[in-house]
């Protein structure tokens, strides 16, 4: 029962008994218990004691592993992985209290618990059910680069008798542990992504690197590393939401240049994307500083030189 992983600032720990409180604080509300097939509502205080006590019979029996996500002390979600050891299969499921939705928890946490269980455990895929109406969990899982493989129908208790549809995802190990782009013998091609967020006023959101990172100081267009199991657009939904809590899973991109250069003993590849629409208005979550720029404004901010030549195309793109 000493499994824990970290996922700063959070922590993944095994349930205790001492949890029922919190877990049925959290639960008892339409909102989350609506999306779990498998619970009432109102949901008994004591079935969320029935529950803790099964999860740990069965995590000691080696058949899943069930985590409460902490923040420091405090139980804010729960994170389960059963698994059928003949079929090497996974079944992943999770939930998050509704007083800490939209700061990414669910995200990093799943994530953390994924890598975990192709890292641990003889698993070659992991599987996902979710309500065809509980779209923060589908752009989650497309985050992941979980792929949906069907579609059925299931029982919600907590809605009633008539079953529900339900989409299943999958993620294939072979998926999860893809290999770096290279380019023959030559350097390793670093693939990186960014968004040029485009307000109604015409203004591009720019982002200032916080002291203590690469380049700190400099300003740059919201974006990341694109992950070996991510497409461009996965990673630009993933970064976009860890970096600023913006969600574009939903909204308006479209490709629009790239940049290609030698940077050290490597070669950066940058697609550029365009964004016209997303839901939540862009916080700064690391620490960055932001700032809506106007185009005639953009040369005053000093940036990293693959930047750069992007501010003529985006002049000539948004002026007038």
């Amino acid at each position: 029962m000493s499994l824990t992983l970290e996922v700063s600032p959070y922590r993944l720990r095994p349930l205790r008994p001492t949890d029922g409180a919190a877990v049925h604080n959290l639960v008892n509300d339409w909102s989350v218990v609506r999306m779990l097939s498998h619970l009432p509502f109102p949901y008994p205080r004591k079935l969320a004691d029935q529950w803790i006590a099964s999860t740990i019979e069965r995590q000691e029996a080696g058949k899943a592993w069930h985590f409460a996500i902490c923040d420091n002390d405090r139980l804010v979600g729960c994170i389960g992985l059963s698994m059928d050891r003949p079929t090497q299969t996974a079944r992943i499921g999770y939930w998050v209290g509704r007083p800490f939705w939209q700061k990414g928890i669910a995200t990093a946490c799943v994530r953390r618990v994924v890598e975990w269980a192709f890292e641990t455990l003889p698993v070659t895929k992991i599987m996902a059910d979710v309500a065809e109406d509980n779209l923060p969990s589908i752009a989650l899982l497309d985050r992941l680069a979980f792929v949906r493989s069907g579609t059925t129908r299931i029982p919600f208790i907590s809605r009633g008798p008539e079953p529900y549809p339900v989409l299943t995802y999958r993620l294939d190990r072979t998926t999860e542990k893809a290999t770096p782009v290279t380019q023959g013998n030559g350097p390793r091609v670093l693939l990186v992504v960014a968004a040029v967020l485009i307000d109604r006023e015409q203004r591009v959101l720019l982002a200032r690197r916080p002291p203590g990172k690469p380049m700190a100081g400099l300003w740059e267009f919201p974006g990341g590393k694109v992950e070996p199991h991510e497409s461009p657009e996965q990673a630009l939904i993933r970064e976009l939401d860890e970096e600023l809590g913006v969600d574009i899973s939903s909204g308006c991109i479209a490709p629009f240049t790239f940049v290609s250069e030698n940077v050290g003993g490597r070669h950066l590849l940058m697609p550029l994307y365009l964004c016209t629409r997303w839901r939540r208005q862009p916080v700064p979550r690391e620490g960055q500083e932001l700032a809506w720029v106007s185009v005639d404004e953009l040369n005053r901010f000093p940036m990293p030189a693959p930047d750069r030549p992007l501010i003529p195309l985006l002049r000539e793109l948004l002026a007038g």
